[in-house]
């Protein structure tokens, strides 16, 4: 087991650290690391507890930990980033800091977009105030962008992982059938378009759940979970910038294998390597914010063991992450998948 004050807790598959992720990255092995799925701080006019960096240094602060993910990345692996956009300090127009860093991973470091992906989140707060709710000049914003990114062209992914149900129409048209017909737009319609024996159907680039449109669509104002009850029980501030389960669910369902390690370098709470450890995947999880990783527990039953980290840690010596990457005698099938 690893030890020392960044050593936070481990379970069956995986470890959380309290540390700074860019020399943690700096000491795992290339190619080690099957998937990244992460969300960092976004560049937000106003300061998060947890710290994020302003708009026009966005860039420069985060390609130093994308220089470290492609090397630990396998190359069929995939890095999977969350990132929000937001509106230009004092006018109703947006800011393209989120674009402009996509640009920089793939023409700067070499990544490639295997796709560009959006999270809906219906109960997104109707921000900024300022031109939503006050001029009433814009619209709500309720998407987040996720980028798909690989080293290669060839990232390991198999969407028969994430197949839908079929919708009602799908379902009718099966077993109508459809006509052989080319459409206005040029696309040809063959008789088996409509055929239901694929298992499913392939979902969209939005993430989405059972109820909603062809989005990607996870709400993200789940108040009673274990997670948010068992911190209010115990008085600790809980995170305030989660993304929902559903959202690593997806992408680690869609580019990973049980077995695999998956690596979040800007943890919070925690959501990546619970939803890795419920699929049967190995995991690492990297944080700065002690009582974010302590509370981020309260995920797993039973809880593991927390260490008793007292300020937040300055790097040190005592950072193992070979206690995660050792566990692949550990793994086990989980019953969500």
């Amino acid at each position: 087991m690893a030890s020392g004050r960044d050593f936070v807790y481990e379970t069956a598959l995986g470890a959380a650290y309290c540390a700074d992720a860019l020399p943690l990255l700096r000491s795992l092995p290339t190619g080690s690391i099957n998937a990244v799925v992460t969300s960092p701080p976004y560049a937000l006019h106003f300061k998060k507890a947890y710290g994020n960096a302003d708009k026009d240094a966005y860039v420069e602060w985060f390609l130093p930990f994308a220089e470290q993910v492609k090397r630990v990345l396998a190359d069929d692996g995939s890095f999977v980033l969350n990132i929000g956009g937001s509106y230009n300090k004092g006018s109703p127009t947006r800011s393209l800091y989120h674009f402009k860093l996509l640009i920089a991973l793939v023409e700067d470091l070499g990544f490639h977009l295997a796709q560009e992906c959006f999270w809906y989140n219906p109960a997104k707060m109707p921000t900024p105030a300022e031109w939503v709710n006050v001029r009433r000049m814009r619209v709500k914003d309720s998407v987040e962008y996720v980028w798909w990114l690989s080293k290669t062209e060839w990232p390991k992914a198999n969407n028969r992982n994430v197949l839908k149900a079929y919708s009602p129409d799908m379902l009718r048209l099966a077993k109508r059938g459809v006509r052989a017909t080319t459409r206005p737009s040029g696309h040809a319609i063959k008789a088996s378009f409509a055929s239901a024996d694929a298992g499913g159907a392939i979902p969209a680039n939005v993430v989405e759940d059972d109820v909603a449109s062809d989005l990607l669509r996870f709400g993200n104002n789940a108040a009673n979970d274990r997670y948010t009850e068992r911190c209010k029980a115990a008085g600790i501030k809980i995170h305030p910038a989660r993304f929902p389960a559903a959202l690593p669910e997806f992408f680690l369902k869609l580019t990973t294998d049980v077995g695999d390690l998956v690596l979040d370098p800007f943890a919070g709470s925690n959501t990546t390597g619970f939803v890795a450890e419920q699929l049967g995947r190995r995991w690492m999880a990297i944080d700065q914010m002690p009582e974010y990783l302590r509370a981020s527990a309260f995920r797993f039953e039973p809880e593991p063991q927390v260490a008793n980290l007292s300020p937040p840690p300055q790097q040190s010596d005592s950072v193992r992450p070979e206690t995660a990457m050792r566990k692949g005698s550990r793994r086990r099938t989980a019953a969500v998948e």
